[in-house]
């Protein structure tokens, strides 16, 4: 027999799915979200496919259940949708830790140099760059500019020593992290590889260095999800948010996925996003019936962050709907 919140569940979901054709909207979802919004999103996927979809969304409404910068991303693509954010207290702290007026005053301190900006940053931040990335198109990225210079990168540190790593490429880092990727525990990854000796570690580039050393595979959210169904093994330890496990086990269900540990004793002993958590299907439902949160982006800094975001976009191959 269903539980009373089983029952509620589905009530709600079957809620967002009738309203999402009643409005013509589109829910884009991240992977780290929680698995009954990831089944009621057209799209789940990484910051580059939420940015493809928002770039090539015919819907009148577009919901993002990610966090604010996601959101914002979504409104520069597309300045005549409506687009919602479930919590708009859903923030990043990687994108708190690049301030604007700072981060003005690091990039007038290197003249002539390229900026690249990684996606998990504030439309402010991204107004003030040549061009965005994310950690599936990174390399691509740092690879299409041609200018001598050296490059400066925000906001993520450890995804920039990364990039120095495997482009070769001088690059002037901004200092800033992820509270996920920064807490794994190197100890506890190394006693839970004791104790499953045939799994194989894999880790997104936001994490620091001495876990990526370890790690037999580095990639993104997607590109951690596409590893796993063409690879071999069997057992995988899986360094990243732990939401991305639902859509993985789905994709390869005879197969053994583990979180990596964290430093923090907490109700999975894994690294947890506490703002892509506090979107809920109570909060999804209500922001389809009120039509609020509604995201805004002043269109002086919309329309240079949008040209950042189209120059990722171009050297991806993808192409901005009217």
């Amino acid at each position: 027999m269903s539980s009373a919140r089983e029952i509620e569940i589905k009530k709600l979901m079957d809620s967002i799915l009738r309203l999402k054709w009643q409005k013509n909207a589109t829910i884009i979802a991240h992977y780290y979200q929680t698995p009954e919004i990831q089944e009621v999103a057209d799209v789940v996927g990484d910051s580059l496919q939420m940015a493809q979809h928002a770039a090539q969304s015919q819907a009148d409404i577009i919901v993002v259940a990610g966090v604010y910068f996601m959101a914002e991303t979504a409104k520069i693509l597309n300045p005549s949708r409506k687009v919602l954010l479930p919590d708009t207290d859903a923030g990043c702290s990687l994108a708190d830790s690049c301030p604007p007026d700072q981060f003005k005053k690091f990039i007038e301190a290197h003249p002539g140099s390229p900026v690249v900006t990684y996606v998990n940053c504030s439309a402010e931040i991204k107004a003030m760059s040549d061009i965005v990335c994310t950690s599936s198109n990174a390399e691509k990225v740092i690879n299409s500019i041609e200018s001598d210079k050296p490059i400066i990168f925000a906001p993520d540190l450890n995804l920039g020593k990364y990039l120095i790593q495997q482009t070769g490429r001088e690059m002037i880092l901004w200092d800033g992290s992820c509270v996920v990727h920064e807490n794994f525990s190197i100890d506890k990854i190394l006693d839970l590889h004791t104790a499953y000796p045939d799994a194989k570690f894999i880790a997104h580039p936001e994490s620091q260095p001495h876990i990526l050393r370890i790690a037999s595979y580095v990639g993104s959210t997607k590109g951690m999800i596409d590893f796993v169904k063409r690879d071999h093994h069997q057992q995988y330890i899986v360094a990243t948010e732990a939401g991305i496990l639902y859509q993985m086990q789905k994709e390869v269900p005879h197969k053994v996925l583990i979180p990596a540990p964290a430093f923090e004793d907490n109700t999975c002993a894994c690294s947890e996003c506490p703002y892509m958590k506090m979107n809920t299907l109570e909060k999804l439902e209500l922001c389809l019936i009120d039509e609020t949160p509604e995201i805004s982006v002043p269109e002086n800094i919309r329309k240079k962050a949008a040209a950042a975001l189209r120059a990722m976009l171009d050297v991806t191959g993808i192409q901005q709907s009217s």
